[in-house]
Order: C-alpha cells, then structure tokens, then sequence
C-alpha cells in the first residue's frame, strides 16, 4: 500500500463488529469465571466462559483482519461523488 493512499480506519466496520465482540467475549468470560455456576442447565459445561473465549477470538480475529487488509479509499470516486453533489444543490 502506499503511503499517500487514505484508508477507511475506524469507520471500517470490521473494527466496530470486532471491538464489540471483544468487549462481549471479555464480560463473558468474567462473568463465567466469577459468576454463579449454572451447570444443571448445561451439562456441567461453563457456556459463559466457552462463548466469551470464542468471542474473544472472533473479535481479535476481525481486528487483525482490518488491520493487516485496511479497505483504501478510491480518492477519484470520492471526488467525482462530491462534484455530482455540487452539481445537484
């Protein structure tokens, strides 16, 4: 990529989904390390802890994505866009 090029940073919704999945995996798992032990409903299995480790990944994951792949922004559709506007006023 190159230096000059604007990508779409925050806005990119794989940093949304993933900071949401991370901050509900994190509440999951301590809610499934210190919370009340519901194991007749499970099968003796912690499904809080489980799912907030699997939403932790999850989320970590599509953080990484939108890290290492960031969505670039065509500069050229972007300004023929804004002149399309300029036009319609």
């Amino acid at each position: 990529m190159a230096q000059n090029q604007q990508t779409a940073g925050f806005f990119d919704i794989r940093n949304v989904i993933g900071a949401l999945m991370a901050v509900y995996g994190v509440i999951l798992i301590l809610m499934g390390a210190f919370g009340d032990e519901e194991g007749e409903k499970t099968g003796d299995v912690n499904a809080n802890l489980w799912a907030g480790i699997a939403l932790l990944v999850v989320g970590i994951i599509f953080l990484a994505w939108a890290r290492i792949r960031p969505v670039v922004v065509d500069e050229e559709a972007v300004a023929e866009v804004r002149k399309g506007d300029e036009h319609n006023l």
